[in-house]
């Protein structure tokens, strides 16, 4: 039993020390000795009687190991009979590059959620994006959540930990094995051709949607944009409807080349106008519009963006948990589209042009996200020399 500095009782397991100040000892659940500290016999008796719930509660943690440990095994069991080698080496270079580093050596049951909310902080003043700091916490979501399945820790601290940036609508690239996997799904699909246009030419959704058969010359292989779909609700309308108008610039009006998937895509597209057409008739002035609707009427970015959340959640069903794509809007193709053709080698000054940009830096600025693999590839370059 201790006693205070008068020589009175205080309870098994406290005393008062010299400085006045009262401490209470016991052993955790790991056989190792704790102290908590307080100013007065009241504040003292509550902060163990607290910490000795908490050792009970926690006494299903049995093993302690580090972050690093528990990712390794939760990588070997969990992980590696089910994802792709490219899998591996993305979620190797997520850990070791981002959380290692700040996580890594401590215990899996002492982190807490202001350890990884502290982490996200670091990251967003490091300068990475939203894209990064979300696969940072969906890997972390998905580490905890089955360390509490094996008694390693009894909540998950990356739980309700929010990004320091607010995912951008538009500014998502898709890696190469997320273009593949995506089209893969949307092919044969009615819109398919839409998607194949968008990602191989770099077009705005407005200019996409705007296109005729007259643009197109598969002689040269090129696509000539002149014009562009807008749905809004202009000065004398009653409702928002649709309207052509010029494109969004002068450098906007451009020739772009074709390639081969997208030459293939275009053929298809015309047949298919032909059938609806034929089907339900021609609408007016937007009779010509080579992309449209299963119902032969002009297409708007609720209906892009919406045929391709429908395959993004296909796609989905069939990955992990921490490799899901992001939902992304039609703009994404243009930014994927510019990414690719600066990974070929195509010179940016080219890949302004072919987007209808006024100047280079716009171009640099905005549309072109070198992705972290081809940033991993590139390194190796230097290695080998």
């Amino acid at each position: 039993m201790g006693k205070d500095n008068s020589g009175k009782e205080l309870g098994k397991g406290i005393r008062q020390n010299k400085n006045g100040r009262y401490e209470a000892r016991y052993v955790d659940r790991f056989g190792n000795r704790k102290s908590v500290y307080g100013s007065s016999k009241v504040e003292i008796r509550n902060k163990l009687q607290e910490a000795l719930k908490e050792n009970a509660q926690r006494e299903s943690v049995k093993r302690r190991l580090t972050v690093t440990q528990w990712y390794r095994e939760w990588m070997k069991v969990y992980k590696e009979p089910l994802i792709r080698p490219n899998t591996k080496r993305h979620y190797e270079h997520i850990f070791e590059a981002h959380i290692l580093p700040k996580l890594g050596a401590m215990y899996v049951d002492e982190v807490r959620q202001m350890h990884i909310k502290n982490l996200i902080n670091v990251l967003d003043a490091a300068g990475y994006q939203w894209e990064t700091q979300n696969k940072v916490r969906i890997l972390l979501l998905d580490l905890f959540n089955i360390a509490i399945e094996n008694d390693f820790a009894l909540k998950n601290p990356a739980k309700g930990v929010r990004l320091a940036k607010n995912r951008p609508n538009d500014r998502i690239v898709l890696s190469v094995e997320e273009q593949k996997d995506f089209f893969e799904c949307a092919a044969g699909t009615f819109y398919n051709n839409l998607f194949v246009t968008a990602v191989n030419t770099g077009l705005r959704p407005g200019e996409l949607c705007a296109l005729e058969e007259e643009d197109l010359n598969f002689e040269e292989r090129s696509i000539s944009v002149t014009k562009t779909l807008l749905y809004q609700k202009f000065d004398g309308d009653g409702a928002k409807t649709f309207h052509i108008g010029p494109p969004k610039t002068e450098s906007s009006v451009r020739t772009v080349p074709m390639n081969e998937a997208c030459e293939k895509a275009l053929h298809r597209q015309i047949r298919l106008k032909k059938i609806l057409a034929e089907k339900y008739g021609n609408v007016g002035e937007f009779k010509d519009i080579l992309f449209v609707t299963k119902f032969n009427t002009p297409i708007c970015a609720t209906v892009f963006n919406d045929a391709i959340k429908r395959i993004i959640s296909e796609v989905n069903l069939q990955r992990d948990g921490t490799e899901q794509i992001p939902v992304f809007s039609a703009h994404t193709f243009r930014h994927t589209f510019a990414t690719r053709c600066i990974e070929a080698g195509i010179l940016p000054k080219t890949v302004q042009k072919y987007l209808g940009h006024a100047n280079l830096q716009m171009t640099m600025d905005l549309y072109v996200h070198i992705t972290e693999e081809f940033k991993r590839e590139e390194l190796k370059k230097l290695e080998e020399i």
